[in-house]
């Protein structure tokens, strides 16, 4: 029988379950994500709508989610200000070293870098803890999960998907904002 989505599959499903057992987790990685301590790309197994499903997941911190939110505003602030404003590119010359900035893009990243440290102090953007379900992807269901840890294990994302599984899971609702901790430059 062939599958619209793949992520449906009883052979795909089939196949992750033996991933799953090999590596002793209830989740595999995606291997081609370059996954960190504020974000996961994995795949794991569940139901939906009564049907066994792959679920294609990313699970990142609070604070990434914030931080992203920060630039995002700003880089619209930003496009409003300057309108020869394009996303900031950093090259790389031949020797792999990042290439300086042209004054336009320094003065748009230096207004940028202001409304970031104005949202800040106002504490202007908010986050809270979500689980957003994409059944519109082309393999599986899509699962876009910001919680707040301090950062994503493999413990957190095992617990997350026995939670998410049991439909015993508890998203907190309230709604932080972050603030960047002063580095101290040693002289």
């Amino acid at each position: 029988m062939k599958f619209r989505n793949n992520g449906f599959d009883p052979k795909e499903i089939g196949e992750l379950k033996e991933s799953m057992v090999s590596s002793g987790q209830n989740f595999v990685f995606d291997k081609d994500e370059d996954n960190t301590e504020e974000y996961a790309h994995f795949y794991f197994i569940g139901m939906f709508e009564g049907h066994e499903v792959i679920y294609d997941a990313v699970m990142y911190t609070l604070r990434l989610h914030y931080n992203s939110e920060l630039y995002e505003v700003a880089e619209h602030k930003a496009a409003s200000q300057f309108p020869e404003f394009k996303k900031i590119a950093y090259d790389e010359d031949e020797n792999g070293d990042l290439k300086s900035l042209d004054s336009i893009q320094e003065e748009i990243g230096l207004y940028m870098a202001e409304v970031i440290m104005e949202l800040e102090a106002e504490e202007s953007v908010k986050v809270k803890e979500h689980v957003e379900l994409d059944k519109h992807i082309d393999f599986g269901i899509g699962l876009d999960i910001g919680l707040n840890i301090e950062e994503i294990d493999i413990k957190c994302i095992s617990d997350f998907i026995l939670n998410f599984n049991e439909d015993s899971l508890k998203l907190d609702q309230t709604l932080y904002s972050f603030q960047e901790e002063d580095l101290e430059i040693a002289k």
